[in-house]
């Protein structure tokens, strides 16, 4: 049994319900890699060395106290202390990541799945996380990682070199940071994306987008494709339910933009918390004025989890709702998430309508798509294709 002692202080309620389920390596990686894959020397160390580097973008205070400069929360930080992700800590007045290399959970999973669907339609990424994340949403469904410190939480060591061997070895074309949130692992991150580009993998980012500029500047240069979840559109649901802000996740949207980045927005619709009508209309507003209306925006069917359990799913004609809401605002590519079989799984090309990329739940069923282009019309659909 694990030593109550030890958990975070977001962790013990949760904990509590999660039981023995904890020492796995997450709920949805039970299964084990393709066999092609040797994971014989990928055991847990006895100790934490292979996992510890200096972390990146951070500022040496007096008193042996540091800041962290990685997302808008700006942690200081004192000696032997922790910032609030749980796996960045102070020791001695240098910051560490304890994160580096240290995989928690680990799948094939379709692109789709992520959702990214201008991006490689019908191939894989090799997907992985490590423990940790720099919000709390009440509605997390991989809370059983993303609450928990590293030591509290199975893993393996698969460092950056690894994952591309593993990339060839199960014929994916992309290394997939996600699950958890890929901001907190972020050296990790970096040094595996700029091992996998020049193998001729891509590696993209499935975030929530809370994190510095002067941190995203540098790590875009070494990604492929990004899909931010847009929580909400208001400040208080970022406060009351993501222990977040809202202003820094437009920045990086914005920030994305400017610098070319092909990116993909999620947004989970909860019934009554960020549902409304015109806060959707707003949002999507926003989109197309500052973004343009070429970004795919997914709206997601919420199930009960985590501290959230009392509200019912998401009702279909909210999301299909909010589909019209998008599309009246002039967005181009609109989906709907988590209701497998719906017409709005699919792409339909703006210029003549037809069907450019027909889906069913994370399989594709059509491709009218030649050179990026829709075979119908020949109008240029974007997004990255080959």
């Amino acid at each position: 049994m694990m030593d109550r002692s030890t958990l975070s202080r977001r962790g013990f309620l949760s904990a509590s319900a999660a039981g023995c389920g904890l020492w796995s390596l997450s709920a949805f990686a039970q299964d084990p890699l393709p066999p092609a894959i040797d994971l014989s020397l990928d055991a847990s160390p006895k100790e934490d060395s292979l996992f510890v580097k200096e972390a990146m973008h951070y500022k040496k205070l007096d008193a042996l106290r540091v800041e962290c400069r990685l997302c808008p929360r700006r942690c200081q930080v004192a000696d032997q202390e922790r910032g609030y992700c749980g796996v960045r800590e102070n020791r001695g007045g240098t910051y560490f990541t304890l994160v580096h290399s240290r995989a928690c959970t680990y799948h094939v999973d379709p692109i789709e799945k992520k959702p990214l669907f201008h991006f490689l339609p019908g191939t894989n990424a090799f997907s992985i996380a490590t423990a940790g994340c720099n919000m709390e949403c009440k509605f997390c469904q991989n809370w059983n990682i993303s609450q928990f410190r590293p030591e509290q939480i199975r893993s393996l060591y698969l460092p950056p070199e690894r994952l591309v061997k593993a990339c060839g070895e199960t014929h994916s074309k992309s290394l997939a940071f996600t699950y958890s949130e890929p901001v907190v692992f972020y050296e990790y991150m970096f040094d595996a994306a700029a091992a996998a580009r020049p193998a001729g993998i891509r590696p993209v980012m499935i975030s929530n987008g809370y994190i510095e500029p002067e941190a995203m500047k540098p790590l875009a240069a070494h990604l492929s494709g990004v899909k931010i979840d847009l929580k909400a559109f208001t400040e208080k649901f970022y406060r009351d339910t993501c222990s977040g802000e809202l202003k820094p996740v437009l920045e990086t949207l914005r920030l994305l933009k400017s610098l070319g980045m092909w990116f993909e927005i999620v947004v989970l619709l909860v019934p009554t918390l960020n549902d409304g009508e015109e806060e959707i209309r707003q949002m999507c507003k926003w989109i197309a004025d500052e973004l343009g209306p070429d970004v795919p925006v997914h709206f997601s069917r919420y199930h009960p989890t985590y501290k959230i359990q009392n509200l019912p799913p998401t009702p279909e004609r909210t999301l299909v709702r909010a589909h019209e809401i998008a599309r009246q605002q002039g967005l181009h590519f609109v989906y709907l998430g988590n209701v497998p079989g719906h017409p709005a799984e699919s792409t339909y090309c703006p210029g003549c309508g037809e069907v450019v990329i027909g889906r069913y739940g994370y399989h594709i069923t059509q491709m009218n798509l030649q050179d990026g282009k829709c075979k119908k019309c020949g109008r240029a659909i974007p997004g990255v294709w080959s």
